[in-house]
């Protein structure tokens, strides 16, 4: 098993409209074959200096590379 995760902190307003367009193309992610346990997650604590963070499980290597070469998955990363 392979967890992939990725924190990060956005540029757009809390609580905006792109924000939330943001975070509904991130969830998108979670329909990429290969993807198991997709989360979401919000950081609510000041000593972090990240807000958001995504995690997801794949069942091996292979399934990760298949994701991470996916072309939801590239043009994600490139255009957001």
């Amino acid at each position: 098993m392979i967890r992939h995760t990725v924190v990060f902190r956005l540029k757009h307003p809390a609580a905006s409209a792109a924000e939330r367009d943001f975070l509904r193309a991130a969830r998108e992610l979670a329909g990429i074959p290969g993807v198991q346990h997709f989360e979401c997650l919000r950081q609510i604590s000041a000593k972090n200096p990240f807000t958001f963070g995504l995690s997801m499980e794949f069942a091996n290597a292979a399934a990760y590379k298949r994701y991470s070469d996916h072309p939801d998955h590239v043009r994600f990363v490139q255009e957001r």
